[in-house]
């Protein structure tokens, strides 16, 4: 691979181009939602300075002021009565309404085999022989091909490397198999779970929505329950699978005793676009075969063999701004060819989506010095007309490890320039879009997987996910680890290459 820098740009350089900088622009209603959730469990922190007086009070009791304690209660039985019935409904209370624990028992990402590896160079033979692009729609997406992040080892299904292309329903329901049971196969061999076991299943795959579902495929191929809880989620962009993730949550708050199965993923077989206009064109250069399996539990006697406990979710939905809502719309061209446009201002909505999800997350998991600077300037800013520009806190400080969804190499730029992170931070991101490409909503558990290949997961480290979607969404889950992950002892997609990692992406890399 050589580096070059052409004459022109490929993509003039606009604001809309960019992520807005969030120093410039903070709505303090934000910040109120996140202080929102903080209080949601008020009750706990109430309570938990009245449990430390009376602790320290019953700690400076001697032996003789036990007994006359003893003696006062023993003639007054109505006080003893009313106390312990008092006691007995607010233990009762609190057993009843706070939230189950959820825990990641262990995830698998699919790894295809070395058939499905497309090199960039393949991509555009194969681009070209389908005769359906035009000579100038082919260096477009070379261009994009050589600026993505990608490199040579990423997958695509057998029907969009066949020459010519069959993209039909029979071959996008045995790439969708292949990926699940891929996935599931080894998320058992892992966990010891039997299928009969799962009570709960979540499948997310936004573009391919067979009838029976895809959440019926797996039922029937596993031989599942007939009381499983199943959903089948479609539409909902990349980031889906936290989206899957919140409402497995949910169900296990209500269902104990359970395991839930979160599978992500999306389908290219019937979704490679075979037109001429130029912003459906992107997504066959950057979105790849792949996808992943998670199990979830509430149950405690899973715990000691988790690998992660679930901290915060916090979803944050644009869909009621028309422009918002129609950045990323999969539509018919001109000559009727389905694809998926992406609109010139997805990367302005992205970060304002962004800049909401963080601005709420920020109160339940930052420490309180970065909280105080941050509402003491946007205070002076808001109320007293200050001019100066709102803190930004540094995240680096509430999380240890960052996955954030590998969409593409520019919307990783401007989140490594916004959020102040480092090299380092981003690796796993970067290193992903560079394996794997874009796999949608799976990209996430790749950059996990890379983080445990390389050993950096320590008992009490956080990990924050976060990934975009159509609609447009925002989503992000926070994880803590419950022990220390041994590379040596894992199984997952990078094992066998992970010594190769990290490598230098050039910024453009010719084909």
């Amino acid at each position: 691979m050589s580096e070059s820098k052409p004459d022109t740009p490929l993509i003039p350089p606009s604001p809309s181009r960019k992520l807005p900088d969030f120093k410039k622009s903070i709505k303090l209603k934000y910040v109120k939602l996140g202080y929102h959730y903080l209080i949601t469990h008020g009750m706990y922190l109430f309570l938990s300075p009245l449990v430390v007086v009376l602790a320290a009070q019953l700690s400076t009791f001697s032996l003789q002021d036990l007994l006359v304690l003893w003696d006062h209660l023993r003639f007054n039985l109505i006080s003893v009565i009313l106390c312990s019935t008092l006691l007995v409904f607010l233990s009762t209370l609190y057993f009843l309404t706070r939230p189950r624990p959820v825990y990641l028992v262990n995830f698998s990402c699919y790894k295809p085999e070395d058939a499905r590896k497309c090199t960039r160079q393949i991509f555009m033979e194969r681009s070209g022989l389908t005769g359906s692009f035009t000579h100038e729609n082919l260096e477009f997406q070379r261009k994009i091909l050589e600026r993505s992040g990608l490199g040579e080892s990423t997958y695509l299904p057998e029907a969009v490397l066949r020459v010519p292309p069959n993209p039909c329903m029979a071959e996008a329901r045995k790439e969708a198999e292949t990926v699940m049971y891929g996935a599931l196969d080894e998320l058992f061999a892992k966990t010891s779970v039997k299928p009969k076991d799962i009570g709960i299943l979540i499948v997310n795959c936004s573009l391919f929505n067979p009838t029976p579902s895809l959440s019926a495929m797996v039922i029937n191929h596993y031989k599942l329950r007939g009381n499983i809880i199943s959903y089948n989620l479609g539409g909902m962009g990349c980031s889906a699978g936290l989206i899957s993730i919140d409402l497995a949550k949910d169900l296990l708050q209500v269902h104990p005793n359970s395991y839930a199965v979160v599978i992500s993923m999306e389908n290219i077989t019937l979704n490679w676009y075979f037109g001429n206009e130029r912003s459906m064109l992107v997504s066959n250069c950057l979105f790849r075969m792949g996808g992943a399996a998670i199990l979830l539990s509430n149950k405690s006697s899973d715990r000691r063999r988790s690998k992660y406990r679930l901290v915060h979710t916090v979803r944050t939905n644009k869909g009621s701004d028309d422009k918002c809502f129609a950045c990323v719309t999969q539509m018919e061209d001109s000559n009727g060819k389905i694809g998926v446009s992406l609109s010139k201002d997805l990367m302005a909505v992205a970060g304002d989506a962004l800049k909401t999800n963080i601005t709420t997350l920020g109160p339940l998991v930052l420490p309180m010095s970065e909280q105080l600077l941050f509402f003491a300037t946007l205070v002076g800013k808001k109320l007293f007309r200050m001019k100066i520009k709102p803190y930004i806190p540094d995240f680096k400080l509430a999380f240890e490890h960052f996955c954030i969804h590998a969409g593409g190499r520019a919307v990783l730029d401007e989140l490594e320039k916004n959020l102040h992170l480092s090299d380092w931070h981003m690796e796993p991101s970067r290193m992903t879009l560079h394996r794997f490409g874009n796999t949608s909503s799976s990209s996430l558990w790749y950059e996990l997987a890379y983080t445990e290949a390389k050993g950096r997961i320590k008992k009490g480290d956080r990990t924050w996910q976060i990934a975009f979607g159509s609609g447009f969404k925002c989503n992000s889950a926070v994880w803590k680890a419950l022990r220390n992950i041994n590379p040596a002892k894992e199984k997952n997609p990078w094992m066998d290459e992970i010594h190769q990692f990290p490598v230098d992406v050039p910024k453009i890399s010719t084909i």
